[in-house]
């Protein structure tokens, strides 16, 4: 994959010197091998989301491209997360991510092989189930209620200030409309949601499915 204004070295450094921006503690230089062990890794998963996205250039990652780059930083630390359980690295890059993105998604959380976030700003998930090909908006949020966490489908869109909550199952191809909560709630799948009367639900066919505009399916 091409890197737009950086090397493989460069970029690696250039995260390292963020989070020592961010958390002037004096250890950022102790993540540099870490980065530098994991980095190939964390580029080919962000990369496949990339190359699998409509409105973004396959096999080129622009680190200005604040999307991209909060992916790829997700991807990093969850990357570290799996292979060394570097608690440290993995949190500093948590908060960096938070910083630049306004985004709350811990390292321990499993995103699908592909995601797609539109605008980053708000976003809260929780661990919950992730199915591929998710779309995110800004200001939604995904989250447990009394420890009980949702189940998401493939192809889920999350229009803003949309929120999934608890024992709900987001059956495939479901797109929440903007403001809706699905509380403790289930949806048919391949359907428009949008909010009924005291929390209840109304749901609608789609006339195409969803990922067929955001992603190359």
């Amino acid at each position: 994959m091409e890197l737009i204004g950086q090397s493989r070295a460069s970029l690696a450094a250039y995260t390292c010197a963020q989070v020592g921006a961010l958390v002037p503690d004096g250890q950022a230089g102790a993540m540099l091998p870490v980065i530098a062990r994991n980095l190939d890794e964390a580029l080919q998963r962000t990369g496949r989301c990339i190359d699998a996205v409509r409105m973004w250039k396959p096999g080129s990652f622009n680190y200005l491209h604040s999307s991209q780059y909060c992916q790829y930083l997700y991807y990093l630390a969850n990357t570290i997360w799996r292979n060394e359980r570097d608690t440290q690295a993995c949190t500093r890059l948590f908060l960096l991510n938070k910083a630049l993105n306004g985004i709350d998604l811990f390292y321990e959380i499993e995103m699908p092989e592909v995601f797609f976030i539109g605008h980053s700003v708000g976003i809260v998930l929780a661990k919950a189930t992730y199915g591929n090909y998710l779309v995110l908006y800004q200001n939604s949020t995904v989250g447990k209620n009394h420890g009980v966490a949702p189940v998401i489908g493939d192809g889920v869109v999350m229009y803003p200030n949309s929120a999934i909550i608890g024992r709900s199952h987001v059956a495939t191809g479901s797109v929440i409309a903007q403001g809706v909560g699905v509380v403790n709630r289930d949806t048919p799948g391949h359907c428009l949601v949008f909010a009924g009367n005291g929390g209840d639900l109304v749901c609608k066919p789609v006339a195409q499915p969803a990922i067929e505009e955001y992603f190359r399916v």
